[in-house]
């Protein structure tokens, strides 16, 4: 296993493309990291596809339709914080209300610095930048790149 600074804090995310390490932000979104740990640990991020990536933006999934329609059925409440949107911020997507979060999130190919204290920032790419940025890109994706499996890398 590898040395995480916080294992249990830490997301392992294998996708097609390959490795991504994501270091979790408790502390800024507290309940949001809780879900994302707890849908992870349920398998439920695993086969999910990016069905939304844009060059110079970001690459979103979560989503287990692949439409960017559903996500697990329950809303969170916002915890819009100061973490700026810069490259490799991970972040919740939603609908206009702001408390419409669910499981669907994002990752910050660029700075994307209009988005801050208005969505959910939840951690950050430590590992695997350059794997994201393969992502092949699409509004929706035609045979998008996949999460194989997420994990919480405590139970690694």
């Amino acid at each position: 296993m590898a040395d995480y600074k916080d294992a249990e804090n830490t997301l392992v995310m294998e996708t097609t493309k390959g490795k991504i390490v994501i270091e979790c932000f408790p502390k800024d979104a507290p309940g949001h990291v809780k879900r994302i740990k707890e849908l992870a640990r349920e398998g439920f991020y695993d086969g999910i596809v990016f069905h939304r990536v844009i060059e110079g933006f970001m690459a979103q999934g979560g989503d287990p339709t692949g439409t960017g329609m559903s996500g697990s059925g329950k809303n969170l409440k916002a915890e819009f914080n100061d973490v700026e949107h810069v490259r490799g911020i991970c972040s919740m997507a939603r609908a206009q209300d702001p408390d419409s979060a669910d499981s669907q999130f994002f990752i910050c190919l660029d700075d994307a610095r209009f988005l801050d204290r208005q969505y959910t920032a939840w951690g950050k790419v430590v590992e695997g930048m350059e794997v994201a940025d393969e992502f092949k890109r699409g509004e929706p994706v035609v045979d998008p790149d996949s999460i194989v499996s997420m994990k919480v890398a405590a139970d690694l």
